[in-house]
């Protein structure tokens, strides 16, 4: 039995993507789940959300991806059960101009996850905010993509480029890639604007839209600066129990033992290809 991977992707910035790959991978590993988490954030966030601090020496996805290095060099455990970390530091901020002149440079990361495959039930990669070539590599080695839209104003502004780009990938380099979830975040139901918003990304996204909504959450918010998930450091707020939730709703729409063939994911409620054109 191969992992299921996933890309958490957005090209806009400050949309909860970190914040959903760490907490929703903390969830599925408390409900038994073996999880990798790869950090591909030059930024390094999801390495220092799990306590590891990216400026101390050690292997890291850059050593993977430029120098060759074995991934498993680089697998770091967490302090949660179940989540092992495939840690990003400063370094990767220059790897895409190395990374320009390797053939194949777009499966990079999808050959060097192949050893890894068979020891978890789900990889969840966290792409950086933009769309450069780490952020194609994590689509290419990606059986779905789920997409953080956050509740606010201009909230889908950007996504038909992003939308654009799944298609492309799909034809040239990886005909697997499903979206597999479309995930709205910072919500706020005292505002109108915040439900408008919900109304929206549900009209446009009906079948890929996850139920969970994830709420604007101080300890969502303070988790990260204490090295921990919220499961750890506030596991009974808001915050925690949409991510909760939101784990659930995953690993029903995409169970452990499905398996991504040539076609990809097997066609779910939340798999699919929305049309660019309508927005």
């Amino acid at each position: 039995m191969t992992a299921q991977i996933f890309a958490i992707a957005n090209q806009k910035g400050g949309v909860g993507k970190t914040t959903t790959a760490v907490n929703l991978c903390a969830y599925l590993a408390k409900a038994g789940c073996r999880i990798l988490l790869v950090d591909s954030d030059p930024q390094a966030n999801a390495t220092t959300s799990l306590g590891i601090d990216p400026r101390k020496p050690g292997t890291s996805l850059y050593d993977v991806l430029i120098d060759n290095r074995p991934v498993q060099e680089a697998i770091t455990a967490t302090s949660l059960d179940g989540l092992d970390l495939l840690p990003a530091n400063l370094d990767l901020a220059g790897a895409e101009v190395e990374m320009a002149a390797r053939m194949a440079r777009e499966q990079l990361l999808s050959k060097a996850l192949q050893p890894l495959t068979c020891e978890y039930d789900y990889v969840v990669i966290d792409d950086p905010p933009s769309l450069g070539l780490i952020t194609i590599n994590g689509l290419t080695a990606a059986d779905g993509i789920i997409i953080p839209v956050q509740c606010e104003y201009l909230a889908l502004e950007g996504l038909s480029q992003l939308l654009e780009t799944i298609q492309q990938v799909q034809r040239v380099l990886n005909g697997r890639l499903k979206v597999a979830g479309v995930l709205l975040t910072m919500s706020d139901a005292r505002t109108n604007l915040s439900t408008q918003v919900v109304e929206d990304v549900r009209e446009h996204f009906p079948l890929e839209t996850f139920e969970t909504l994830i709420p604007r959450s101080v300890r969502l918010s303070e988790a990260p600066s204490h090295g921990l998930a919220v499961l750890n450091y506030a596991p009974e707020s808001a915050g925690a129990l949409a991510y909760e939730a939101l784990a659930a709703e995953f690993m029903d729409r995409f169970p452990i033992g499905i398996e991504a063939n040539s076609e990809g994911l097997p066609e779910t409620p939340g798999a699919g290809t929305p049309d660019p054109t309508v927005f």
